[in-house]
């Protein structure tokens, strides 16, 4: 679980103050999962309003101070709220962010942190990072979701649904343009183990080349969705074996839970 203890600390204190309206995103809630690679600096709230990230911010402040931490406000502006807090030799940056209540799940409950975006949200969002920028923490997100949850073709179809504005094939082709990454760019991150930039390559180019072919082979009107597999009770890729009772699963406001369609 790479997240700092400092950080643990504060996800468990500021639970209570979390709702279906404001929970834990981010890299936080995505590196918090077992066997990942670096350690985020920050913890990321959304929330589904501008109002309600004001409102969020303004009690998560009051339960900081209220237990001795120092909160240095960096960056206030409508929809958005960046701070420091700090104790002891502890200190790490929280943001309060106003994000689309659009998803493909409702958000799940968490015994650390009260509620957080369900792992195929988080999994989305971060295809839509990598896409549009270039750094090298995103990258190492990707092939650990590709590798522990998800498949990269399956994840860029699903996302075009969070933004139509892309289609797959365009989404792959600005996913082409990231991998690049040099020794000092992972030399910056705090990673939870070294990592060879050349198999880090190899890994990037292998995802791309399955990713094409997923896309290329999919019926173009199930774009934006994700296929629930029934028998096994997760998404999937539904090109793998035994996948014999597939469900197309689409988002909406609030997100949902797969409907198996009775025969």
């Amino acid at each position: 679980m790479p997240l700092t203890d400092f950080q643990l600390e504060l996800g468990r204190l500021l639970s209570g103050n979390r709702s279906e309206d404001s929970y834990l995103a981010g890299a936080a809630a995505l590196l918090a999962e077992p066997n990942t690679r670096r350690y985020s600096r920050d913890l990321d709230y959304f929330q589904d309003s501008t109002a309600r990230v004001a409102s969020a911010y303004e009690a998560d402040v009051s339960t900081l101070s209220g237990r001795g931490y120092s909160v240095e406000l960096l960056v206030a502006q409508p929809g958005f709220v960046r701070a420091v807090v700090k104790r002891g030799g502890g200190a790490t940056k929280i943001e309060w962010a106003q994000d689309s209540s659009w998803r493909f799940m409702p958000v799940i409950r968490s015994e650390l942190f009260g509620y957080q975006l369900h792992p195929i949200d988080l999994a989305t969002n971060k295809i839509l990072a990598l896409a549009g920028r270039d750094e090298p923490r995103d990258l190492l997100d990707t092939l650990h979701l590709h590798d522990h949850l998800l498949a990269l073709g399956p994840l860029i179809w699903a996302a075009v649904g969070k933004d139509p504005g892309f289609s797959p094939l365009s989404l792959l082709e600005l996913l082409r343009r990231r991998g690049r990454v040099r020794p000092e760019e992972l030399a910056r991150l705090d990673l939870t183990a070294p990592v060879d930039i050349h198999e880090l390559k190899a890994d990037w180019l292998e995802a791309m080349e399955s990713a094409e072919g997923f896309v290329r082979t999919r019926p173009p009107e199930e774009a934006g969705c994700l296929y629930y597999a029934v028998e096994h009770d997760r998404f999937v890729d539904p090109n793998g074996p035994d996948m014999s009772k597939i469900e197309p699963h689409y988002g909406r406001p609030g997100g949902v839970l797969p409907r198996i369609q009775e025969e």
